[in-house]
């Protein structure tokens, strides 16, 4: 049997918030921490946390004859880090 080698890219966007001509001088926080928080654990929950779990079930399965790789954006690291870090935890198993 023929080895596979999956490769995945994650990357995770921050949001910004609304922000209008009014609060120049006011407000230097850009991002809507909030609103990437939400989508973080919508997408943690649906997708990577499950993904993950099957992924190294497939390893463990075909001993070394199943591969994955991933490449992660320092972006969604650090929302990793801040939000989910069992999510990164389960990217590093």
């Amino acid at each position: 049997m023929p080895s596979v080698c999956f490769y995945f890219q994650v990357h995770q966007p921050f949001r910004l918030k609304r922000y209008s001509f009014f609060d120049i001088g006011r407000d230097h926080f850009y991002e809507d921490d909030e609103k990437n928080r939400l989508i973080l654990d919508k997408v943690s929950e649906k997708c990577y946390l499950k993904t993950n779990r099957k992924m190294l079930e497939l390893i463990n399965r075909h001993k070394g004859k199943f591969r994955i790789s991933y490449s992660i954006s320092g972006v969604a690291i650090e929302q990793f880090e801040k939000h989910r870090p069992d999510v990164l935890q389960s990217l590093l198993i």
